[in-house]
């Protein structure tokens, strides 16, 4: 196989740097060139090289011209809504820097494959969901939700690039949520609090991936991309309750039309994180995916299972409990 230079975008983020490392370590990969807005912290392993840019500039180009990349991965997505940061703004991160980028990825021609982490968020939480979407089902979807909406344009704009540019593979992953020791995001943010609020009479199947696995998606996609979205998720489904129990999180049990209140007013004392409305539809109906397509077409089968997961995270979490008391 010919070495294979690569272009990763939010290289600073936690995930992004050990995708980097994962992808410079693997001997394909002649080198890795990571963008990002600031300095990874720590110091980057032996062919990475950091570029400081803006996926909202105007010199993108010339960045990606230098770099002269044969795959992007483009991961520069948040996958769910954060708290503190406006919808103008994840609107300008997920389609504006999509659109930026995908405009200096056409003027390539040396590059084969496009990697785009997406997010299972497309198929959105509903009470009438299937039990497990397949890829195809996020076309008849509803989109309930300003980040919904963002990130059904996202991929409509993945999708138009690769019509334009047949040579290119373009892969969008679609993964579930994101668990994970380590993790700094609203579902472990959430996790983490003394208190979890649930919907009284609600008891939804939730599906993750472990950090370590949507690492190995990432660079499985790299090494064998394919054409269109697959959804990444581990196997199985773990009902909220059975979550909870396995994180020692009490939960919080709210009837519905109260639900809106009780949360905002513990998230105003600091007794849990803000949650926003796609928070809220996940933590009352639950999703599930297909993930038929990852194993047949992507060749990746994660290592853990949902509640493998879900355990593991548990175990650390309990590991760093027992080394404070200490």
């Amino acid at each position: 196989m010919t070495p294979r230079r690569v272009l990763i975008t939010g290289v600073s983020s936690p995930l992004g740097a050990r995708v980097a490392t994962r992808l410079a370590s693997d001997p394909n990969v002649e080198h890795v060139v990571g963008l990002d807005t600031r300095r990874p912290p720590g110091v980057l392993a032996q062919r990475i090289t950091y570029v400081e840019a803006d996926l909202r500039s105007g010199d993108l180009a010339g960045t990606l011209k230098l770099a002269a990349p044969h795959v992007v991965v483009h991961q520069d997505v948040v996958q769910f809504p954060e708290p503190g940061r406006s919808a103008r703004s994840l609107h300008d991160l997920n389609v504006i820097g999509t659109l930026r980028l995908l405009a200096a990825c056409g003027e390539l021609p040396g590059l084969r494959a496009l990697v785009v982490r997406g997010s299972a968020s497309i198929y959105g939480s509903a009470p009438d969901a299937p039990a497990f979407f397949t890829e195809d089902l996020a076309r008849a979807a509803t989109l309930h939700t300003r980040f919904q909406r963002d990130v059904g344009e996202l991929e409509r704009l993945v999708e138009a690039f690769a019509r334009r540019h047949p040579s290119v593979i373009c892969t969008v992953l679609r993964p579930q949520p994101t668990i994970g020791a380590t993790i700094d995001n609203p579902i472990m943010n959430l996790f983490r609090a003394p208190v979890v609020p649930t919907f009284l009479g609600f008891d939804p199947r939730l599906q993750f991936i472990l950090d370590e696995d949507l690492v190995g998606a990432v660079a499985a996609a790299v090494d064998h991309p394919v054409r269109g979205p697959v959804n990444i998720a581990g196997d199985g489904t773990v009902s909220l309750a059975r979550t909870l129990r396995r994180l020692g999180r009490r939960s919080l049990p709210i009837a519905a039309p109260a639900y809106g209140a009780v949360v905002g007013g513990l998230a105003r004392i600091g007794s849990l994180p803000p949650i926003n409305d796609d928070i809220v539809r996940y933590l009352r109906n639950g999703r599930g995916v297909d993930t038929t397509r990852m194993r047949r077409d992507l060749r990746f089968v994660p290592t853990h299972t949902t509640a493998e997961a879900i355990d593991a995270v548990a175990a650390t979490i309990r590991a760093e409990r027992s080394g404070a008391a200490a």
